[in-house]
């Protein structure tokens, strides 16, 4: 009798990867990259500068065209989504959304890249995320062993600093301005958070979370559900905007996470936007819709208004 393992046995599978029980996995989707250029529809450039060498990490920069280096640009860092376990800041899709966001709202952009579950456990994305912005803060201050990025020190105002990030992202770039509140985060000082269709956990069973956070308390962790998270009061920035969608099966839980921070004790400005009749994540896909342009300019606008008293972290 063949003693051979089954090579092709599931251990588990969902609609984004396929894990075999040889350790094996296969990602369905979310892995295409695009390089860095010069957008010729919008004039706004990108380039890849690497943040991290262990582990081997880098952002994508978006820089809008005509920057008069005389004026700084709002400071913009964003956090893709996918499950924690797809896309990246070098896919086609974000490239395109930093692209049009960028030129739109007339902000420089970094877009975070972090290491993908399964095979990094989670939080991982969160450590990554974390010190990807302690790298952009360390551009602010100058620091001896930051490479200097000309397009942050030359263009950024490090005084007006957005958290952003879709689906997953959102949840990420919560939990960055939580720690930021909580950490102290010299060199930046974040004005605002923007969450589009973030992924927060409720109450009920998620085999997907378990797989890739297994060291989670569970539907209680205050990374994954903010409700439960006593530091969500000194959430670092003085405004947030939540996009939700219609028919997006995450539209309750980015309400409950807005209904959470207004009574959580938090002394910022929460604004909540629901774009009828669409999904998770819809601009991403019908970019050219009429919606999708409703979004990003206010998303644009959310960027560019007065963002209040300063706050010194």
């Amino acid at each position: 009798m063949d003693s051979t393992p089954d090579t092709g046995e599931i251990a588990f599978d969902c609609p984004f990867f396929r894990i075999y029980k040889d350790g094996r996995i296969d990602r369905f989707q979310g892995t295409d990259t695009v390089p860095a250029s010069l957008d010729p529809h919008t004039g706004v450039q990108s380039k890849d500068v690497r943040f991290s060498s262990d582990p081997d990490l880098s952002v994508r920069l978006f820089l809008p065209g005509h920057s008069d280096p005389a004026r700084k640009l709002p400071l913009l860092v964003y956090i893709h989504g996918g499950a924690y376990c797809i896309e990246s800041p070098f896919s086609a899709i974000y490239t395109r959304h930093l692209n049009t966001v960028a030129s739109a709202a007339g902000v420089v952009a970094v877009s975070v890249d972090y290491r993908w579950a399964p095979e990094h456990l989670l939080p991982a994305a969160y450590d990554d995320a974390w010190a990807a912005v302690r790298w952009v803060a360390a551009q602010a201050l100058g620091e001896r062993g930051a490479e200097a990025e000309p397009w942050l020190r030359d263009h950024a105002d490090f005084d007006r600093v957005f958290l952003a990030g879709d689906s997953a992202g959102g949840n990420i770039a919560h939990h960055v301005a939580t720690r930021a509140g909580v950490e102290g985060l010299p060199g930046l000082r974040i004005a605002g958070v923007a969450l589009l269709h973030p992924f927060f956990r409720n109450d009920g069973p998620d085999k997907l979370m378990e797989i890739v956070y297994p060291s989670s308390s569970g539907a209680t962790d205050p990374r994954t559900n903010p409700a439960y998270d006593p530091n969500l009061k000194k959430m670092a920035a003085q405004k947030a905007l939540v996009f939700v969608a219609e028919r997006d099966h995450l539209k309750e839980r980015g309400r409950s996470y807005y209904e959470a921070l207004k009574k959580s004790g938090w002394e910022g400005v929460v604004e909540i936007v629901e774009t009828e009749g669409e999904d998770h994540v819809f601009h991403l896909f019908k970019p050219g819709s009429d919606k999708a342009a409703e979004l990003v300019k206010k998303f644009a606008s959310f960027l560019n208004q007065d963002s209040g008293a300063r706050q010194c972290l």
